[in-house]
C-alpha cells in the first residue's frame, strides 16, 4: 500500500504546483492514499472553505494541520463535521476536532491518520508520546497501517518520537519546519521516519513567506507583517510503502517537483 504525504502547503504558489503535480504523482507512483498537510494553506496562515475543497479537488483525501489551523474562525465548525479534515489531537479536550481517524483505499485497506503537535518551542500542549499510546489502544484491531503527522518544532523531538512509536506505526512524518530533510530511513522495528517533509510553495523565500519581510524582522526585532511569497514554487512529499499484513514500512522515499 502506497501513501503519498505533501508537506505543509503555503499559499496560493502552494495549491498551483499541488494541483498541477499531484494527479501525475498519484498515477506514476499508484498511490492509494493522499493525505497533506493543509495548515499553511490559506494565504500562509489556516485554511478557509474554499481552499479546502481547493485540496480535495486537487487529489488530496485526507487533510492534516498543525498549530495554524485555528488562525481562520470558518473552520472551526468544519472540524467537527469533516472527517477527512484532521487537528493535532493533544490540544486540550472540548476543542472542535480530533486528530486521527481511520480512512478507507479504493481497495478497502484501512489506513489510521494521527495528527498531533510538539511541545517544545511550541505551545503547552498534552503529551504527544502520551497521547500516542491512548489513540493506538483506540484504534488497535480497526487498523495495522498507521500514518502519523508529528507537527512539531524541534529535531530531537521528532525523532524521540519515532523511536518511541517504532514497530507501532507505519511511519512518523515531520512537519512544521518548511524545509524536507535528507533524513528518511526505516528505523529497527520497521517504522518509517523522516525529521520534516518539507513545504509546499515559494522556495525564493524565507520558510514561504517573502523575503524582505522577513529580513526586516531579524534585522530590527519588530512585528513586520509577513507576506506569503509567489516565486519559484516546489512541491514537497515523501512516499511510504506499507505491508498491509503487518503495517510495517517497506520504503520510503523522499519527493521533489517543480514546474
Amino acid at each position: 500500500m502506497k501513501l503519498l504525504f505533501v508537506g505543509d502547503v503555503v499559499g496560493k504558489a502552494g495549491r498551483q504546483i499541488l494541483k498541477q503535480k499531484l494527479p501525475s504523482l498519484i498515477d506514476r507512483h499508484m498511490v492509494d492514499l493522499v493525505v497533506v498537510n493543509a495548515e499553511n494553506a490559506a494565504a500562509g496562515y489556516g485554511l478557509t472553505l474554499s481552499v479546502m475543497d481547493e485540496l480535495y479537488q486537487a487529489g488530496a483525501q485526507v487533510l492534516t494541520s498543525g498549530n495554524h489551523i485555528w488562525d481562520k474562525k470558518e473552520i472551526l465548525e468544519v472540524l467537527d463535521r469533516d472527517k477527512r479534515l484532521l487537528r493535532p489531537h493533544n490540544y486540550p479536550t472540548g476543542l472542535a476536532g480530533r486528530g486521527y481517524d481511520i480512512f478507507e483505499t479504493a481497495a478497502g485497506l484501512p489506513v489510521a491518520v494521527i495528527n498531533l503537535e510538539g511541545r517544545v518551542f511550541m505551545k503547552n500542549l498534552d503529551c504527544p508520546f502520551r497521547v500516542a499510546d491512548q489513540i493506538l489502544e483506540e484504534v488497535s484491531g480497526q487498523a495495522k497501517m498507521i500514518f502519523v503527522d508529528f507537527h512539531a518544532e524541534a529535531t530531537s523531538e521528532k525523532q524521540a518520537l519515532g523511536h518511541y512509536l517504532d514497530g507501532r506505526v507505519s511511519a512518523v512524518i515531520g512537519t512544521h519546519t518548511h524545509v524536507q530533510t535528507a533524513d528518511e530511513k526505516i528505523l529497527a522495528g520497521g517504522t518509517g521516519y523522516l525529521t520534516d517533509a518539507g513545504m509546499t510553495g515559494a522556495q525564493d523565500a524565507v520558510i514561504g513567506n517573502q523575503k524582505e519581510p522577513a529580513l526586516q524582522r531579524f534585522l530590527t526585532q519588530l512585528p513586520v507583517r509577513l507576506e506569503v511569497a509567489k516565486k519559484d514554487p516546489l512541491l514537497c512529499a515523501v512516499l511510504v510503502t506499507m505491508d498491509e499484513k503487518n503495517g510495517r514500512c517497506t520504503a520510503i522515499e523522499r519527493v521533489q517537483e517543480r514546474p
